[in-house]
């Protein structure tokens, strides 16, 4: 088996992916991305490889993707918006030996290589030996075991600081395989999905991107998330399936010149990463007549673990646990929640990562001698087995449906000079489900600016782990 072999069933000529006005086919992407696969083993890339992949949601992310997977290597997708400081610590804990990237960037450029010794190429799209990678002659696909890692995704996950978790080839093909169980949720050739997730993050990459090459459906790649323009897309490409994460909704629906059959075309759409408001679904439906299926999932989980799909759970719930996934709900004292009663979610199945990169500890307090990952989600059941996610066991702020610990950001703010003590919270917010708050204590004498305080973050954390609000204060409790 190899990951990298779902694009190899479907027809030459059938699309799979569109990418601004360029229709790539099928028979297209495998040659792109077997030359890539040539290109890379000419590097050195051996099984086993870390290989970073620092674009866009872009052909360039694809092709580089499927390439390193098809060629034994473990794909290490990171964000490109992040600082220089924090791709480095990135780097450095998966030990890549290769980045590939977008278009050459700051952040690219002020990577101290010195601190990376392990990183022996850098290439990005704009250099040269990118077109000598990818026009090489093409190299088969290597056969792997379900047991073999595919990828490595950072994620705030069960454990607090972001980890690199561990997916494997089986881990990823069979949460197709238990999405697939679900005819409902189905794409099938003919249909369109909208890919505007990032794929540095698994909702993006194996509930979009992998699920719509499995299925042999094409993937609207857009770069980013602008309501006006992503409308557009659907409405051009009469797109049928969207995936999308409860601030993505409310965005169109805060959108006065969408017409109430903008999302005509549209047959499934399905809400994730964070929980989705009630109201926001209802207003939704009433609008643009498009009934939001809701779904849980963890990175750990590869990611689907419930979904509310073809079932008649209600606005609220997060639907029922696919096919061979087990779900319990387990109290304080380690034992079942009773019905209506609060537990932590554990979850276990074939879709569960074997544990985080070269972190045994984090990986012991997430997984049970018995499989079962404690999700640190608390969730109720009700008489007819519906699912209702009501809380978090752990810190965790969502942004977006993106995971921020507060200690990330309480440890960037407490390097800087002018603060003592600092303490960040994750509030509510109407765009993004949460923002991330912080208050800070100033040094004796040191006068704090909230606009100096954002670029002091920014230079070591993405922008939606930094503060959107800091209040001054001249104490915090403990």
């Amino acid at each position: 088996m190899n990951l990298a072999s779902i694009v190899d069933p479907h027809p030459a000529d059938a699309v799979a992916l569109v990418v601004g006005d360029r229709h790539v086919s099928f028979g297209e992407l495998r040659d792109l991305t077997a030359r890539a696969r040539g290109g890379l083993r000419a590097l050195g890339v051996e099984p086993g490889d870390r290989v970073a992949i620092v674009s866009g949601t872009d052909l360039l992310f694809v092709v580089a993707h499927l390439a390193v997977v098809g060629l034994g290597g473990v794909s290490v997708p990171l964000n490109a918006s992040s600082p220089s400081a924090a791709l480095a610590h990135e780097l450095r804990l998966t030990g890549a030996s290769v980045l590939v990237g977008g278009r050459a960037s700051a952040a690219l450029a002020g990577l101290d290589r010195e601190a990376l010794p392990e990183l022996e190429h850098v290439i990005t799209a704009d250099d040269p030996r990118w077109d000598e990678l990818a026009s090489a002659d093409p190299v088969e696909v290597v056969e792997r075991s379900a047991s073999d890692l595919a990828v490595l995704l950072f994620t705030s996950g069960t454990v607090g600081v972001p980890r690199p978790a561990m997916l494997t080839h089986g881990n990823l093909l069979t949460n197709l395989d238990q999405v697939a169980a679900v005819p409902e949720r189905l794409p099938q050739p003919g249909d369109v999905a909208l890919g505007v997730l990032p794929l540095f993050h698994v909702f993006g990459l194996n509930v979009v991107l992998h699920l719509g090459l499995r299925t042999g459906s094409t993937v609207v790649l857009a770069p980013r998330f602008d309501p006006v323009g992503t409308l557009e897309l659907v409405r051009r490409h009469h797109v049928t399936h969207i995936a999308g994460a409860p601030a993505m909704w409310k965005a169109w629906l805060d959108l006065d010149s969408a017409p109430d059959d903008a999302l005509a075309s549209v047959r499934v759409a399905t809400s994730g990463a964070a929980k989705l408001p009630v109201e926001v679904a209802e207003r939704f439906e009433a609008r643009f007549g498009v009934h939001l299926d809701e779904g849980y999932g963890l990175t750990e989980t590869s990611p689907v673990v419930t979904a509310s799909t073809g079932t008649d759970s209600p606005y609220g719930s997060i639907g029922v646990p696919l096919p061979g996934i087990e779900v319990r709900l387990v109290d304080a004292d380690g034992e079942p929640a009773l019905q209506d009663d609060p537990g932590e979610l554990w979850v276990r199945g074939p879709n569960v990562f074997p544990g985080y990169w070269n972190d045994p500890e984090a990986t012991a307090r997430a997984l049970t001698p018995d499989g079962w990952l404690r999700t640190g989600d608390l969730a109720v059941v009700d008489g007819q087995g519906h699912l209702f996610l009501v809380d978090r066991a752990k810190e965790l702020i969502l942004v977006s449906g993106f995971n921020v610990f507060p200690a990330e950001v309480e440890d960037v703010l407490g390097e800087h000079p002018g603060i003592a003590a600092v303490a960040v919270v994750g509030v509510p917010d109407p765009a993004t489900g949460e923002a991330v708050k912080a208050w800070v204590v100033p040094n004796p004498g040191a006068v704090l600016d909230a606009d100096e305080l954002g670029e002091f973050c920014r230079r070591s954390l993405p922008r939606y782990k930094c503060p959107s609000v800091v209040s001054v204060v001249d104490a915090l409790p403990v």
